[in-house]
């Protein structure tokens, strides 16, 4: 937001899917800024679809524009003739890449870590597209140990990590995808469902739960050494529990507790 600030853009563009954190996040940033904000999302059928999704529908409050895109064209979202159509469409726009993660992401997510913090041994989050992981390893102590959970299947995203980070104390835990991304399972939810019951404290589905689920199930299997300090870093998402109890419910399964 600073940079768009300083080169005196007043039109942001990103890209998302239905129930996209970012897309959410870049709508309310862009409210907050007196900015305009577009977000390409993947899924023509969405158009007609907005005033029930509630991800969509919060960021059109906000002031979001959409332009809903195929399959196909959303995968070009990087390329240079689909950007062009799109200044051709919308004018000038200051580009923020899927997921928000850049060089300038990271230096923003440096700044999670505080001195407070340097007493912990392991500092665990959520990973998506890396970019807030990274961040909080070139904060961190090189005498912490910065554990990622991610959220989709494989471990592809280590290389993605290492054009940003600049200390090697990090390491992925994949495990816990329970399926890959937006993928879920009962055993999940109802972690997700007796851990706020028992600690007040609400987790997503798609990050936090899964992150949550793994910090504590490590800790079950003693792999952690004794007396270590856990810094579990809570990443948001709150607002995708609306739309993944709408799934939950069409399939007539156990929903999350609000």
């Amino acid at each position: 937001m600073q940079k768009a600030k300083e080169d005196n853009y007043s039109t942001l563009l990103t890209f998302g899917g239905a129930f996209s954190n970012h897309i959410l996040a870049v709508a309310a940033a862009g409210k907050e800024n007196g900015m305009k904000t577009i977000g390409i999302i993947r899924g023509e059928e969405l158009r007609d679809k907005v005033s029930c999704n509630p991800t969509l529908n919060k960021a059109c409050e906000f002031g979001m524009v959409f332009d809903f895109v195929s399959r196909e064209d959303y995968r070009k979202k990087n390329d240079e003739a689909f950007l062009q159509r799109l200044k051709e469409q919308f004018g000038d726009f200051f580009l923020l890449p899927e997921g928000g993660t850049n060089n300038l992401a990271v230096k923003g997510c440096e700044e999670i870590l505080e001195e407070i913090d340097a007493d912990f041994d392991f500092i665990c989050c959520a990973v998506g597209t890396g970019g807030t992981i990274s961040g909080i390893i070139n904060s961190s102590k090189v005498s912490q140990q910065v554990l990622g959970f991610p959220a989709l299947k494989g471990d592809f995203l280590s290389e993605d990590i290492c054009k940003f980070v600049t200390q090697s104390n990090w390491q992925l835990v994949t495990d816990y995808h329970f399926g890959g991304y937006a993928k879920v399972t009962k055993e999940l939810i109802e972690f997700i469902n007796n851990f706020y019951q028992k600690f007040q404290v609400p987790l997503d589905p798609i990050y936090t739960g899964k992150m949550a689920f793994g910090v504590l199930d490590l800790i079950e299997k003693k792999k952690f050494p004794k007396g270590s300090k856990i810094l579990m870093i809570h990443t948001g998402g709150l607002q995708g529990i609306a739309g993944m109890n709408i799934l939950l419910k069409q399939k007539n399964q156990i929903e999350i507790i609000l």
